[in-house]
């Protein structure tokens, strides 16, 4: 009889037991007002953990303690714990003395509290730890441990908190765009070159058979002929400049210089039959400049020295007579040799307008004769490739090439190496130009790449106080990309 009354114990009780075990102590606490925030290197996380609905039986301690897990699973980070005593547990761990198994719980006040079963509590939890961009993709997870008796642990599921404790990094996504070079309605362009006549000692008639005239003039002869002959331009006038070497009189060799370049171009003039009107004259003088920069980069002895005379005095006939006196005239007879001629010249421009090219035409050229093309007619070869492509990329080079002046030109060849992820580069060539609203904008977008934030912040800034609208939006997103890195 007893047998059976204590096997029929055991039946009634294998349910009630079974409902304890799936009633877990974590399903009975509920987090609330849950708050993850980052600022600079420190995370804080804060909640409260309300204790209304726990049983937890007079002998046991549960331990709640947060833990950091990574996404993978293979970092984690335990933080502080939390202490739920109950009652009669909460007075053994007060004992002054320890034994084998007792729980060390060196834990602050506020963190720990004893379990009053059926009246509402809470713990609020706060802390800050030391943040790693690791955690930004990692789990909030709360860890619950049951201590029934010294040596008897038992853990119980994990609970998540949070799937993600901190919003992925804001990648800022800056705006540079081409330039789209407005269409030119005449395309005015010219060609310099220079003939080295030679004349009579001070005389200024220009005589095909003197000295290597011929040949000069053949060359001259070459190039207008082949300018006048081509269908795709229009010559439209000839500005002539006259040089004279330093020898002689400096006002004599600034008359010298005129009635030669107006001897040149009344031959061109006759020869070519183009009108007086077509042609501009002018005059300069003895080409001191010239000189200057032969004998710099020259092997001369005396190359500091003639250097020295030039620079430091101001009288051009004076200038010459010191040169003379330098080693007895040794090094000026070999300048008079060997320096003068070439600056005996004359220089000329001639202009023309070329007509303009359809974009097939325009792909042809933009290699063979890329001065004939406008600025546009070049963009709309590029537009014939895949952008970024290096085709694409070589017509913004050749247009920087072709028109080195243009700040269009070169402002397109920055955009596409930023593209291409080469600030340097960009800098170089924005540094060249003059500055305004679009080279602050793309000098402010390179230095964001080098992680220079102060210097863009404030180029973008200077930018957009221009009115540049893509700086604007360039100055919001570093600000923000800023602010989530603080």
């Amino acid at each position: 009889m007893q047998r059976t009354i204590y096997l029929l114990s055991i039946a009634l009780l294998l349910p009630f037991a079974a409902v304890v075990a799936q009633q877990q102590h974590q399903d009975q606490i509920t987090v609330e007002n849950l708050s993850i925030s980052k600022k600079a290197d420190r995370l804080s996380i804060t909640f409260d953990l309300n204790l209304d609905g726990l049983h937890l039986d007079k002998n046991n301690l549960l331990v709640v303690t947060p833990q950091i897990l990574s996404a993978e699973g293979e970092k984690s980070v335990n933080l502080e714990p939390l202490a739920i005593k109950g009652s009669l547990r909460s007075k053994i761990l007060d004992r002054p003395f320890t034994w084998k198994g007792k729980p060390d719980l060196p834990l602050a006040p506020e963190r720990q509290v004893v379990r009053k079963n059926g009246t509402a509590q809470s713990l609020h939890y706060e802390i800050t730890t030391p943040f790693d961009e690791w955690q930004r993709k990692a789990q909030l997870l709360l860890k619950t441990e049951v201590i029934g008796c010294a040596d008897c642990r038992a853990s119980e599921p994990d609970k998540k908190l949070a799937d993600k404790l901190v919003a992925d990094r804001f990648e800022p996504r800056y705006r540079i765009s081409y330039i789209v070079p407005e269409v030119e309605e005449v395309k005015q362009r010219s060609e310099t070159y220079s003939a080295h006549l030679n004349y009579a000692v001070g005389k200024s008639e220009l005589l095909p058979n003197f000295g290597n005239n011929a040949s000069e003039l053949a060359k001259v002869d070459g190039i207008v002929t082949e300018l006048k002959g081509d269908n795709d331009l229009t010559i439209t006038d000839f500005t002539i400049s006259g040089y004279a070497s330093p020898e002689g009189s400096e006002q004599s060799n600034m008359l010298l210089s005129q009635k030669r370049a107006e001897a040149f171009a009344a031959y061109i003039e006759k020869k070519y039959g183009y009108p007086h009107s077509n042609f501009k004259v002018k005059w300069f003088g003895e080409d001191w400049k010239g000189l200057r920069e032969a004998v710099a980069a020259s092997s001369l002895s005396n190359r500091e020295a003639i250097l020295q005379v030039i620079d430091s005095e101001p009288s051009l006939d004076a200038r010459d007579a010191k040169l003379k006196a330098i080693d007895n005239s040794v090094t000026y007879k070999r300048l008079l040799d060997e320096f003068y001629p070439p600056l005996r010249r004359n220089d000329y421009s001639i202009a023309f307008v070329s007509r303009a090219f359809n974009v097939e035409e325009s792909s042809k050229m933009i290699k063979s004769r890329p001065k004939l093309l406008s600025l546009n007619e070049m963009f709309l070869v590029a537009e014939t490739y895949e952008v970024d492509s290096p085709q694409y990329r070589e017509v913004f080079d050749i247009a920087a090439r072709t028109f080195p002046e243009s700040v269009i030109a070169n402002l397109n060849v920055a955009v596409s190496e930023l593209r291409a992820n080469n600030p340097d580069a960009a800098l170089a060539r924005l540094q060249k130009i003059e500055e305004n609203a679009d080279t602050w904008n793309l000098m402010g977008v390179a230095h964001t790449m080098k992680g220079n934030t102060t210097q863009a912040k404030e180029l973008f800034d200077r930018a957009a106080r221009a009115g540049h609208a893509e700086a604007k939006h360039n100055l919001e997103q570093l600000e923000q990309y800023i602010k989530d890195s603080i």
